[in-house]
């Protein structure tokens, strides 16, 4: 049973893990770098919970006490020692991870973990003290309504820490799938392919972004089609993924010069307000160009 963790990092997907720990039960705490991001991030926590209530997913006093679990700290160090696990949540940058990491490591977790969606755990693993307790979790945005956690096993990764790592998921209501560590890991490699290949029909005039979306949710029942999925994750992170699986696979993975001319020119999606749709209402809506962004 996980009953004290830690979040590093309180963007959305910090947020969205800190939400999943303390609505499982632990006490979680969500570490930025200042004191501003620390209350953006317990309010957005928060803002999660009192949602939640609204739509009679939760009584409005299991939410406050949810909530209620979740504390910040403005550095890694100030965490206790020993917790039960902690999970790095910084920006897919392969030395930033990797100096984030070793500050966790120095905590001595019971349990480390890196949110990457597809940076080798091996390489991440390489300067950590005790790479056998290091392993992937791949949560999926937004965690609280996303259940897969896709679990990457690096090859110094031990059983214990894979067994936890599955507990965890079941306390945390999650389904989880355990990958070995290749470049992409599963989800990621499969959701890029299908993401770059929508990306090339816009390019290529074939339809616009909302009925190629509409093909895939309808037609294949996907809960969201790749171009939206796309504006959600952001455009400059999928550019990056991207790239990172082209030195590993090669040109079928080369990002589209579309994708390369939006994030040039500021179009990252839901967080810009602007990407394959027009996100500055807070829903997506066609752009006004008649076929998308060209």
């Amino acid at each position: 049973m996980i009953e004290r963790a830690a979040v590093v990092g309180g963007g959305a997907m910090g947020i969205g893990i800190a939400h999943a720990f303390a609505a499982g039960g632990a006490n979680v705490t969500i570490v930025e770098v200042d004191d501003e991001r620390v209350k953006r991030a317990l309010a957005s926590v928060a803002n999660v919970f009192e949602r939640s209530a609204q739509r009679g997913a939760m009584t409005p006093g299991a939410a406050a006490e949810a909530a209620a679990r979740v504390s910040g700290k403005t550095s890694v160090e100030a965490l206790p020692e020993s917790l039960d696990v902690i999970v790095e949540a910084v920006p897919e940058i392969v030395d930033l991870k990797r100096s984030v990491l070793a500050r966790c490591a120095a905590r001595e977790p019971k349990l480390l973990a890196t949110n990457t969606s597809g940076l080798s755990i091996g390489l991440l693993a390489a300067d950590l003290p005790a790479p056998g307790r290091f392993l992937g979790l791949h949560f999926f945005n937004p965690v609280w309504s996303m259940t897969l956690v896709e679990i990457v096993i690096g090859e110094q990764t031990n059983d214990a820490a894979r067994d936890a790592a599955l507990m965890l998921c079941e306390q945390l209501g999650k389904t989880s799938i355990v990958v070995r560590d290749a470049p992409g890991f599963a989800s990621t490699r499969l959701g890029i392919a299908l993401g770059l290949e929508a990306m090339r029909m816009v390019e290529d005039g074939v339809a616009a972004p909302a009925d190629i979306d509409r093909a895939m949710e309808l037609g294949y029942r996907h809960p969201m089609g790749p171009l939206k999925l796309t504006d959600l994750v952001g455009l400059d992170v999928r550019l990056d993924i991207a790239r990172n699986l082209q030195q590993s696979y090669g040109e079928r993975y080369a990002p589209p010069q579309l994708l390369i001319d939006m994030v040039a020119a500021g179009d990252l999606g839901k967080k810009a307000g602007r990407g394959f749709y027009d996100w500055t209402g807070g829903e997506a809506r066609p752009r006004t160009e008649q076929n998308g962004p060209s």
